[in-house]
């Protein structure tokens, strides 16, 4: 189905179920962060829907565990192709949703979406299992992985459409079957998504949408009893839901929550590559990044000089139109969300920090078609204490606080001090500091002197508050799958 760009400024999207798209009887209205503008009409979804969407996924699970991991892996390719033939399409309506810039959704998030596809239908066909032999009983034991049955995914409005195919490609790669439900803020890609299926050659009731928000659709969906298998990307606070509604049916859950990440720069670091990568890691996509850095320690002695830099870096961090190609970050999610943004920089001033740049202190030139958007500049803030709000709890925009340390010991323990442990970075030349110093972090992705560097098939999940589980090739492998020993006596 082809639409221009304009038509999608008035969607009306409709849950996909069984194959099939079905109206709902009541909407959510969602924005354009980038005007302020209404977007699209989303179903207002509950218990009903998600009843009939969890009944479509249960009928069709016998008949697509079934079939052989090779014919699964087609049909996922299949997807793969049409969605990248689409790029364009998808990475336009991925910024007007979301606000990011075209460019991020064009560079980052549809080709990684197409990539997800195309990695789990490849290591769906590779994965081995164990055997034994007990020769004085004349026994032999092996495993076998079977698909768990259907799958509750819940993907967050950030990446949308990345986040929820890093999901959905190894779901179904295993043989189970899904019931999606992406953020009610940004579901008009994963809408699109659904538009492929058929072509794709994915038998009805395999994967089905269903939007709306997480109190009504969300709740249904993880208290179901026919669920028994939840993968969340989200709030700390929503995933203490989650626990709660799916705790009476012992589920299975993969929780990918908040973070407050430190990058730790140490005096012999190459302080021209980490600035410039710093900016990168604390102002991409808005900040709105899981993996974002958020607080930035620095060793006393080249503290003065990297924060000069790095506040000269930040301020041609261009903010501004989405379609510009000159411009690195667009809009935040929300009207909402950019108050809580801006919330915690007047915090940071009222507790006697110093904003160099950014927030009150740089204005943004819009275009007038933009004047109503969300958008912040980048924000850079100095003199905070650790135990301040700002430095401990998640901001999730672009701001980054600065702070001097005083010795590797120092670092460490400033870095580990808040609840959070998703993801940290290392900057120094000294190989043993580097591997001493990640090795000491409480995170779950520890990078040094780079940032984002991801190889899908290792384990991706976070410490502490950071999350429960790990997905990644051998791992989302073992969590969409159930594990049985079978015995043979010869």
């Amino acid at each position: 189905m082809q639409k221009t760009s304009e038509q999608r400024t008035h969607l009306v999207l409709e849950n996909y179920i069984k194959g099939k798209f079905v109206r709902c009887q009541s909407h959510i209205d969602s924005y354009n962060p980038s005007t302020g503008e209404v977007y699209c009409k989303l179903p207002d979804s509950g218990k009903d829907e998600v009843d009939a969407a969890v009944a479509a996924a249960k009928e069709a699970f016998p008949a697509w565990s079934a079939r052989s991991p090779e014919q699964r892996a087609r049909v996922l390719n299949k997807m793969a192709d049409l969605m990248e033939a689409k790029l364009e399409e998808f990475a336009l309506a991925e910024s007007m949703d979301q606000g990011k810039t075209v460019m991020f959704a064009r560079t980052v998030d549809i080709p990684r979406a197409v990539y997800n596809l195309r990695f789990f239908a490849s290591s769906v066909l590779h994965h081995t299992t164990a055997c034994s032999q007990m020769d004085h009983l004349g026994c032999v034991n092996y495993t076998v992985r079977c698909p768990v049955g259907v799958a509750g995914l819940i993907s967050p409005w950030n990446l949308p459409l990345y986040l929820l195919t890093w999901k959905i490609a190894p779901a179904v790669a295993m043989g189970n079957t899904v019931v999606a439900k992406p953020s009610e803020m940004t579901s008009v890609t994963a809408w699109m998504m659904c538009e492929l299926m058929e072509e794709a050659g994915v038998p009805p009731g395999v994967i089905n949408v269903v939007f709306g928000t997480g109190p009504r659709a969300g709740d249904a969906l993880v208290g179901h009893p026919d669920v028994p298998l939840v993968s969340f990307t989200g709030s700390t606070a929503t995933a203490q839901r989650i626990a709660e509604r799916s705790a009476p049916y012992c589920k299975r859950l993969s929780l990918e929550l908040g973070g407050k990440n430190p990058a730790l720069v140490f005096a012999d670091a190459d302080l021209d590559e980490c600035v410039a990568t710093t900016v990168r890691s604390s102002f991409s996509n808005q900040g709105e990044i899981c993996l974002c850095t958020s607080r930035i320690y620095v060793e006393r002695s080249i503290y003065v000089q990297f924060l000069e830099k790095f506040v000269a870096a930040a301020r041609k961090w261009r903010t501004g139109d989405p379609c510009d190609p000159s411009n690195n970050n667009g809009a935040l999610i929300s009207r909402e969300h950019l108050e809580k943004v801006r919330g915690f920089v007047a915090l940071a001033r009222a507790e006697g920090g110093t904003v160099h740049c950014g927030e009150g202190v740089d204005a943004l030139q819009l275009p007038e078609r933009h004047a109503a958007g969300y958008f912040m500049p980048a924000t850079v803030i100095s003199g905070m204490a650790d135990s301040s709000r700002v430095m401990q709890e998640e901001i999730f925009g672009p701001v980054a606080c600065v702070a001097p340390f005083d010795g590797e010991e120092e670092a460490v323990a400033r870095g580990n001090g808040v609840r959070y442990g998703l993801a940290a970075t290392v900057w120094s030349r000294d190989v043993g500091r580097v591997h001493r110093v990640a090795q000491r972090l409480q995170a779950g992705l520890v990078w040094t002197n780079c940032w984002l560097v991801r190889d899908l098939n290792l384990p991706f999940g976070g410490m502490k508050s950071s999350g429960v589980g790990r997905e990644g090739g051998k791992d989302s492998y073992h969590f969409f799958t159930e594990v049985k020993t079978i015995t043979v006596k010869h």
